[in-house]
């Protein structure tokens, strides 16, 4: 799984969105200053969530960009969903088949095991969050940071976690 800048920059325009109010418009231009991104990346993201149905647009004066739905009623699965497709490629074993048109390993996979659990837990973690809870700084309770480390909890244990973070430049994926 990998956050690309696609998911990250549309969530935080999303974000943009859903902390501006619910009958509040914003064009294009008003988005990308207050995310520090350019006019066109802008509406390329906005494009991709309009197609994915979370938000709408109006044309003409006045007119801009808003939710298409309450912020409490998007998950940040169908966000990550809609900007970049599956977190973890459902075709993950047919492409690494190596040689032959199946992989040897397709009867008994702990590889596929893994990654489906994987999958799933990342998967409820995200549809468990909504816009809201993001836009308010609510997790839920399951995620607190403090520095450099995470604590997951979803129930006990808690899990620490570092977080790694990579620069991401806009101007490379344009």
């Amino acid at each position: 799984m990998r956050i690309t800048a696609v998911e990250e920059y549309g969530l935080r325009c999303l974000l943009t969105l859903a902390r501006s109010g619910p009958s509040k418009q914003m064009s294009i231009s008003e988005i990308a200053g207050l995310e520090g991104l350019s006019v066109p990346y802008v509406s390329k993201l906005l494009a991709l969530l309009r197609k994915a149905g979370l938000v709408t647009a109006v044309r003409g004066c006045g007119g801009g960009f808003s939710l298409a739905r309450d912020p409490k009623e998007i998950s940040l699965y169908e966000v990550l969903k809609g900007l970049g497709g599956p977190l973890i490629d459902p075709g993950h074993c047919e492409r690494y088949a190596g040689q032959l048109d199946q992989c040897v390993h397709h009867e008994n996979c702990s590889v596929h095991d893994v990654l489906g659990g994987l999958a799933g837990y990342v998967r409820e973690f995200l549809a468990d969050t909504s816009l809201e809870d993001l836009a308010l700084g609510h997790t839920r309770g399951f995620v607190r940071r403090v520095g450099s480390e995470v604590t997951i909890s979803r129930g006990t244990p808690s899990k620490n976690v570092k977080i790694i973070t990579d620069k991401i430049d806009e101007k490379s994926i344009q």
